[in-house]
C-alpha cells in the first residue's frame, strides 16, 4: 500500500521558513508525480506545488509561485521550502501522489490517489 508521511511543519513568525518534507513509500511504479496541497478549515483543499520524477517538471499555483519551492531527492523524499510566510499561509499542508502510469499535470486535487495525514504549518502575525 502506498504511503506519504509528511513533516516538517510548526510555527513561524511572519517572514520566516520552513521546509515541509514527504517521505513516499511503496510506489514501486516507475513514473511518479508527487504534490503539496493545503486546507483551512471549511475551506477546500488547494493545489500548492507538483513534481514529476521524470524530468524534474514542475508545477505551481501561480499565486503562490515565488515564495514556495518544490523538489526532490533521489530517493523518496519530495519538499515544499516556502519562504516569505504570511498568516494567510496558515493551514494544514498534505502531499498526494497521483494514480500510477499517468502524467503530471499540475495541481488539480481530482488527479491524486495517494493522501497523507498533513502537517500543521502556523504562522503568527
Amino acid at each position: 500500500q502506498v504511503q506519504l508521511v509528511e513533516s516538517g511543519g510548526g510555527s513561524v513568525e511572519a517572514g520566516g521558513s520552513l521546509r515541509l518534507s514527504c517521505v513516499v513509500h511503496k510506489y514501486t511504479y516507475g513514473r511518479k508525480c508527487v504534490g503539496w496541497f493545503r486546507q483551512v478549515p471549511e475551506e477546500g483543499r488547494e493545489g500548492v506545488a507538483a513534481i514529476s520524477n521524470v524530468d524534474n517538471s514542475t508545477y505551481y499555483n501561480e499565486s503562490l509561485k515565488g515564495r514556495f519551492t518544490i523538489s526532490q531527492d533521489n530517493e523518496n523524499t519530495v519538499y515544499l521550502q516556502m519562504n516569505s510566510l504570511k498568516p494567510e499561509d496558515t493551514a494544514m499542508y498534505y502531499c498526494a501522489a497521483r494514480a500510477p502510469y499517468t502524467y503530471c499535470t499540475g495541481v488539480d486535487r481530482a488527479h491524486y490517489k495517494y493522501w497523507g495525514q498533513g502537517t500543521q504549518v502556523t504562522v503568527s502575525s
